[in-house]
């Protein structure tokens, strides 16, 4: 199962139907929680998301919308002793952010809580099965943005297998070898593209937004303020949506999750309309508290 499942909408200041950010992503055995924001816990819960779930947690950066989380979740992991480590990653320079948000009250700590302090751009300690990487973004502490990216392989064809007389122990010889009996890799299978996942929260246009969206099957993407806005957002280090959704267009993306929402807007509609005014095409969420969004089908 790849899908992410939205907890948290709200960028600041929580509203009646939006909560503070909070996102997981189910990406096969993995679940990985973006910016646990205050409140994550309960809307955990509404989600039907428990502790057991989680295997990562990824913080963009130490404003409180983005972390005041961190301190219940890390909590109720250790109270359901989850029985796999959790790696937790974010910015180094919150490093002592992150120590007093793990340590904020008494508790017995039961889990391997794993800290990956983030100091550049680069790939991230991880699972095999996908690289994950992070790029500095553009806000007035230091944030970065995270990029999931799952190798290419092969999608091997039963037809031209059965056609060439390969089965059983032999499709994984040819699979890992290239090469068997005369028979090429190439002639039972075809090219399947890796899918690509990135997260981007609060930050300017930059390099860095550019690079972790570029091609992506899924972009989530902050949108604090609407395009007649523009001003507030740079000053504030944010984008409009009409911003996001131009990475969108230039970066290739397929699907556009637009999120973050300023308390000043109460029609989400207008983002979605800037958004296709912006010319992205692709399919589009506007994010709403507790929705489920399934990773796109695979790219032919």
């Amino acid at each position: 199962m790849r899908e992410l499942i939205v907890l948290g909408t709200a960028s600041q200041v929580p509203t009646r139907h939006r909560n503070h950010n909070g996102y997981l992503l189910r990406w096969d055995g993995e679940g990985i929680l973006f910016d646990p924001g205050e409140g994550t816990q309960r809307q955990m819960l509404r989600a039907g998301v428990a502790a057991h779930d989680l295997t990562r947690i990824c913080v963009t950066h130490f404003h409180g919308d983005h972390s005041l989380g961190v301190a219940g979740v890390v909590q109720r992991i250790n109270l359901d002793r989850v029985p796999h480590p959790v790696t937790a990653y974010y910015p180094a320079s919150g490093g002592r952010f992150f120590h007093r948000l793990r340590y904020a009250t008494a508790y017995r700590e039961t889990v391997a809580l794993r800290e990956v302090p983030v100091h550049q751009d680069g790939e991230l300690p991880g699972p095999d099965a996908f690289t994950l990487t992070a790029r500095r973004l553009s806000h007035p502490v230091e944030a970065f943005g995270y990029r999931l990216q799952e190798p290419d392989s092969r999608r091997m064809l039963p037809d031209r297998l059965a056609a060439h007389g390969v089965q059983g122990p032999d499709v994984g010889r040819l699979l890992k070898e290239g090469e068997l009996r005369g028979v090429r890799l190439a002639d039972v299978s075809e090219h399947r593209p890796g899918q690509r996942f990135a997260f981007v929260m609060d930050t300017r246009l930059c390099d860095g937004v550019y690079a972790l969206a570029d091609g992506c099957d899924m972009l989530v993407i902050e949108s604090t303020f609407l395009d007649e806005d523009v001003r507030l957002a740079e000053e504030h280090g944010h984008l409009t949506a009409g911003q996001a959704a131009k990475v969108a267009v230039e970066s290739g993306v397929r699907h556009l999750v637009l999120t973050h929402f300023s308390q000043r807007y109460g029609d989400p509609a207008v983002f979605a309309e800037q958004a296709r005014a912006a010319g992205f095409e692709g399919e589009l969420t506007v994010a709403a508290d507790l929705m489920r969004v399934p990773m796109p089908r695979r790219r032919p």
